[in-house]
């Protein structure tokens, strides 16, 4: 199977590892995406993931519970890191060696982020974890994955999701919701469409990292998106309903 793209970045929401469970990790999710991503590997992509927390902890749901909304985001940004080093066993279990970097010091458990070393890593064909966010409360893990994926300068973010693309309306509750194949960053914001938070959308549109958004639950959906296969919604691109 050939390959599109040489360097991109996988952003895994802290829900798609719970799975149906209603708290913690599915280890049956957790060696599917495993598995896939060794697959991916195996092609000489270079891949980089940012895994959020929302499986662990919501630093926004804990603000509005009377929670001090900075002290929120660092229990959320550690939460992240849990994620990760548990995406990390996984991975070396399917033989990808693995290096986990937080933007939070936790030198017992993971490498500091430091640009280089992640760039070296991925050259090196190794895949890397970015735990804590980007480190600063206020900043959802969407946001830290625009910023990752511009600083390793990755061809491309894939959004990895519980749906198979952007909708025009909730698909669950409107059976006419229409899927776009194709959509300019300016209609995404414009329209609101949440396909993620506005700054991290402004950033890849600043940067022109072109993001894919997918179903992850469909067995084989990171190797064709890999492959350049249509699936999914392209955010980046044309148009269709502008």
């Amino acid at each position: 199977m050939g390959t599109t793209y040489q360097r991109v970045l996988l952003k895994l929401s802290g829900e798609a590892l719970m799975g149906d469970l209603g708290y913690g990790i599915d280890p049956t999710i957790v060696q599917a995406i495993a598995q896939e991503v060794s697959e991916v590997v195996a092609t000489g992509v270079q891949v980089a993931i940012v895994v959020g927390g929302g499986n662990i902890f919501r630093g926004v749901k804990a603000s509005a519970k009377g929670m001090d909304r900075a002290t929120a985001d660092y229990v959320g940004m550690i939460a992240t890191v849990m994620n990760a080093i548990t995406l990390q066993d996984a991975l070396e279990q399917k033989g990808v060696p693995t290096r986990v970097q937080t933007a939070i010091a936790m030198q017992e458990v993971a490498e500091p982020y430091i640009r280089r070393r992640a760039i070296r890593h991925l050259e090196k064909g190794r895949v890397v974890v970015f735990g804590a966010g980007s480190g600063n409360p206020f900043f959802t893990t969407d946001t830290a994955a625009a910023l990752r994926a511009a600083e390793i300068d990755a061809n491309v973010i894939f959004k990895a999701t519980k749906v198979d693309g952007v909708y025009d309306s909730d698909p669950k509750v409107n059976p006419e919701a229409k899927r776009f194949t194709s959509l300019t960053f300016s209609h995404v914001l414009n329209q609101d469409l949440r396909v993620m938070d506005s700054t991290a959308i402004a950033m890849c549109w600043e940067n022109n990292i072109p993001i894919i958004v997918f179903d992850l639950f469909e067995r084989g959906n990171i190797q064709r998106v890999v492959a350049g296969e249509t699936i999914g919604t392209f955010v980046g691109g044309s148009c269709e309903v502008c």
